[in-house]
């Protein structure tokens, strides 16, 4: 299908999709319609560029797509001017639901899904995710449809979003192929991590897809390096042992050795942040140096990963389930640890899919 998985490879041949975009200045994303607002420099002059104002518990629908088609890319930037701004990122929460479903295929707070955890914005150099000065939020992961795309925001702050912009590219085919599976992404939150219990970051799919990336956001509530878990993938019918069993957090989000250049034991251990397309460390809010760990009102150190399976996806034919475990290493060697862990899972599979776990309330999401 021409123009269906679009690359530099692929820039040279025609293809036959109908590009659309949807915005306040063309809500429906029809052809010629966009510009036609009325604003203080007359028709057609930057009348609508945002929702202006999306009141507390309301949903508002930024998309409403016939299919067949894909969405290609997605832009969102919200403002931060609210008494109380710092936790908007955890409060507005993303819908995505595919071909008429009821159950939502994406469901997670808008910074999160934007690997921005904390309720707080930062800069993502990857390939599928970008965030870029300032709180420009970018999404290019294809989300294809057969016949019905909805896209909703749900304001769940106690104050009213004052603006809310928002981009949604997309293009229009005839039809998708047979094998054409869909987009989903799903959030978790554990504020404390069971004592040598793996967290679950995805469990309970049915069906055929692919799991594609992972981001984690992880706040350390004891001292010493958290990262000795390893990321496991119960594939196809695995119940006690993993197909797949990685070595390490660090491990998997593509570092090594804590993240630490200088490993001498006579130095301070000071973790190096990295961005590339696949995987990346870009977020640390405190070194561990300036925490007083006997202050019971201190912010923990909260730590923000990404890892994208895009040239290595993890194929699965029946049912997936993934996990990490809380592993700590310290001068006294292994040992398990509590932690707390807030993640989304991102992966394609054929519909219909299962009801997600309810998403933890607004006050459960904030960050410590």
């Amino acid at each position: 299908m021409k123009g269906f998985n679009m690359g530099l490879n692929s820039l040279i041949i025609a293809g036959d999709g109908v590009s659309r975009a949807i915005t306040m200045e063309n809500p429906s994303g029809e052809k010629a319609g966009g510009g036609k607002a009325t604003g203080l420099l007359g028709p057609g002059r930057k009348g609508a560029p945002a929702i202006m104002g999306i009141k507390p518990g309301e949903t508002r629908i930024l998309a409403d797509i016939q299919g067949p088609g894909i969405i290609n890319h997605i832009w969102i930037t919200v403002t931060d001017k609210t008494d109380k701004d710092f936790f908007v990122l955890s409060d507005i929460v993303l819908r995505m639901y595919w071909d008429n479903e009821e159950e939502p295929s994406v469901e997670c707070p808008l910074g999160d899904f934007f690997c921005n955890g904390f309720g707080t914005a930062c800069r993502i150099n990857s390939l599928p995710i970008t965030v870029n000065p300032v709180r420009g939020f970018n999404c290019y992961f294809q989300m294809p449809f057969g016949t019905h795309a909805k896209i909703t925001v749900e304001n769940q702050h106690e104050e009213t979003i004052p603006r809310f912009f928002f981009q949604i590219d997309y293009t229009l085919h005839k039809e998708l192929p047979d094998e054409t599976v869909y987009f989903h992404a799903q959030y978790r939150r554990q504020r404390l991590t069971k004592l040598k219990e793996d967290y679950v970051i995805l469990d309970g799919i049915k069906g055929k897809g692919h799991y594609v990336g992972t981001y984690l956001a992880l706040t350390a509530l004891e001292r010493y390096w958290y990262g000795e878990g390893e990321m496991k993938f119960y594939l196809d019918g695995d119940i006690e042992y993993p197909t797949i069993c990685g070595t390490g957090l660090e491990d998997y989000f593509g570092g090594a050795w804590g993240f630490v250049p200088d490993q001498r034991r006579e130095t301070q251990a000071r973790e190096e942040l990295y961005q590339t397309l696949f995987q990346g460390f870009p977020y640390y809010s405190a070194r561990e140096e300036n925490f007083n760990w006997r202050f019971e009102g201190a912010c923990p150190p909260m730590r923000g990963f990404y890892r994208w399976h895009i040239l290595d996806p993890i194929y699965f034919q029946e049912d997936i389930r993934v996990t990490v475990q809380q592993m700590g290493n310290c001068h006294k060697g292994y040992f398990e640890r509590q932690d707390d862990y807030s993640t989304v899972a991102y992966w394609y599979q054929a519909e219909p899919h299962g009801a997600f776990p309810k998403i933890p309330e607004k006050e459960y999401r904030w960050p410590r």
